[in-house]
């Protein structure tokens, strides 16, 4: 990956984000994970087998995509870099269910934020919708923007589609509970080692991004670093605790998944209630966060003569 094929990549996003007619990766590689989920169904009745057929379908994927990004030829590097970026289509999915908590369209705002979440969403209030939206700005300011362009500078098109597709198995397999605790560990160990030094340089970004905004800094890496472990996961709570602290606001608690109730930690217990001005405000802190991370993937590419 050179600087220049970076930048226009990074220029695509934000002019096109994601158009519905461009065939991107991410739905191939679902597309791939289905067939082998069929397959393993087969035979992986027992969890060692299940254990199996998830490390095997699991490597194909992410075989597979690492080969997609092997051709060089610099039109085809371009647009397979831009299918990685998501900057454009997260801020823009976000300020539409923003726009509506904005104008009292609380039925709107929970249908715009079905689409970004995977939370229920038919009974949340304002404040709530609020919350959700500023949780999925933070987590995918990792996901969508800092870990591509941080493997983007790191490996290139080949280690970027790789970590699409861990990403994508992840969010597919990746769960702990049936039928897919043993069936997916391998693609959730492999999106939490993917994702370890990306999630806390995006918690790190989202500090300097509230310092620029007028924001607290200070509280922010507080926050972060007391309340960023909090998550079962290694990565989960990081940009979230970082993000609570930025605005002062309460993150986490109790949501719905298929009627079903889950808990998630408290971050920054006891702060204000979010409302549609906090999720505003954490929409500019991404956007800051995205030109920070291209930035620096830039100058690390320059350095090293790309």
């Amino acid at each position: 990956m050179t600087a220049s094929r970076l930048a226009a990549a990074y220029v695509f996003d934000l002019a096109a984000g994601d158009p519905e007619w461009f065939p991107h990766p991410v739905r191939l590689f679902g597309r791939l994970t289905q067939l082998g989920e069929r397959w393993a169904a087969r035979w992986a009745s027992r969890p060692g087998r299940e254990l199996a057929a998830g490390s095997v379908v699991t490597g194909a994927v992410v075989g597979i995509a690492w080969l997609l990004g092997q051709w060089r030829q610099p039109v085809w590097q371009i647009l397979l870099a831009w299918t990685t970026l998501a900057t454009r289509s997260l801020l823009d999915e976000a300020g539409a269910v923003i726009a509506a908590l904005d104008e009292g369209r609380l039925a709107e705002a929970r249908h715009l934020l079905a689409r970004i979440v995977g939370r229920d969403t038919d009974s949340l209030d304002e404040a709530e919708i609020a919350r959700a939206t500023i949780e999925t700005l933070a987590e995918s300011a990792c996901d969508g923007i800092v870990a591509p362009l941080f493997w983007l500078a790191l490996g290139g098109v080949p280690s970027a589609m790789a970590y699409k597709a861990v990403n994508t198995l992840d969010s597919m397999i990746g769960h702990p509970d049936p039928p897919y605790r043993h069936f997916g560990r391998v693609a959730a160990r492999l999106d939490d080692a993917a994702n370890f030094i990306p999630s806390r340089l995006t918690a790190i970004g989202i500090a300097a991004a509230a310092g620029i905004s007028g924001l607290d800094a200070r509280r922010s890496l507080t926050i972060w670093q007391r309340d960023g472990y909090k998550h079962a996961s290694p990565n989960a709570g990081q940009s979230e605790a970082a993000m609570a602290g930025a605005l002062g606001v309460q993150l986490g608690g109790t949501n719905l998944y298929d009627r079903r109730p889950h808990a998630a930690p408290l971050l920054y217990a006891g702060g204000r209630t979010p409302s549609a001005a906090d999720a505003r405000a954490a929409a500019i802190i991404v956007a800051t966060v995205s030109v920070i991370a291209f930035g620096v993937a830039l100058l690390a590419l320059v350095r090293k003569g790309r």
